[in-house]
């Protein structure tokens, strides 16, 4: 029989990510891959609570949480507040999809241009950010949540 056990490998990997994710110049890896630092960011984050809480899920010392459905969510513990106030080009896309300037293209995550001005620099990443938060639903609309997430990124831009 081996010595080998899942629970001391998982938090192993978790110790080595952390220990990567530290040592990382996410500047240049972003630019590498093509996204924002802040982004970069964000997975390496989410990267590491998914193996944290991987290794608490097998620990036996560990509470159980949840039913096996719930194990299947890479993410259980990490989701966006709809209270979050918008990044400036979340709060840039509120604005255009609220004036028609930008619209979502029905059955797709892609934004449409409609007239004068640049669109988003990651298009498709920004409407899943918008549609997690719950500021837009499916047709691109925004929500209650979405034009109350506006009105606090107008008022943090005026001040």
């Amino acid at each position: 029989m081996s010595d080998w056990n899942l629970d001391d490998a998982l938090k192993a990997m978790s110790q080595q990510v952390e220990r990567a994710m530290e040592q990382l110049d996410l500047d240049e890896l972003a630019g590498t891959i093509g996204v924002e630092a802040e982004r970069a960011r964000e997975w390496m984050q989410n990267a590491g609570a998914w193996l944290r809480s991987q290794a608490e899920q097998h620990d036996p010392s560990a509470p159980q949480r949840g039913s096996r459905e719930k194990a299947a969510d890479p993410f259980p513990t990490v989701a966006p507040h709809p209270l979050d106030l918008p990044t400036e080009e979340q709060g840039v896309a509120l604005a255009a999809l609220d004036s028609g300037r930008w619209s979502v293209e029905p059955g797709t995550d892609a934004l449409t241009v409609h007239g004068q001005g640049p669109g988003p620099s990651d298009a498709l990443g920004l409407v899943r950010e918008l549609k997690v938060r719950d500021w837009i639903a499916a047709d691109g609309e925004l929500t209650l949540a979405g034009r109350h997430a506006l009105a606090r990124w107008l008022e943090s831009s005026a001040s």
